[in-house]
């Protein structure tokens, strides 16, 4: 069974740092790109960042681009997105989803095999 799993979410202060972990039972995760996304109340979903599945090319919306680090463990089956410099702005249930292809602009194109979330806050 294909199963997406996140963990590492929580709360945190502004400028606070928190590392998300999308873990993957069923398939190898480096066999496809996989990307980020979230969903902040009343909002629609929006990609965050993506890593590829061949080279490992890294992307990401202009946001988070030198805040956040996505990366690959592939002993562990395991994508990481390392966020540091939180806002409050970040404040979302954030998801791992697995897909084709990386869009440069940071978004994972054509996404399956979603998690369940996890919720990250970042308030004072």
């Amino acid at each position: 069974q294909v199963q997406l799993v996140e963990s590492g979410g929580g709360l945190v202060q502004p400028g606070g740092s928190l590392r998300l972990s999308c873990a993957a039972s069923g398939f190898t995760l480096d066999h496809y790109a996989i990307g980020w996304f979230r969903q902040a109340p009343g909002k629609e979903r929006e990609g965050v960042s993506c890593i590829s599945s061949r080279e490992g090319s890294t992307y990401y919306i202009d946001s988070v681009r030198g805040r956040f680090t996505i990366s690959r463990d592939g002993p562990k089956n395991t994508v990481h997105l390392q966020m540091n410099s939180l806002k409050p702005e970040d404040t979302a249930v954030y998801y791992c989803a697995g897909g084709p292809v990386c869009l440069r602009t940071g978004i994972l194109l054509a996404p399956k095999s979603w998690g369940q979330g996890t919720q990250v806050t970042v308030s004072p």
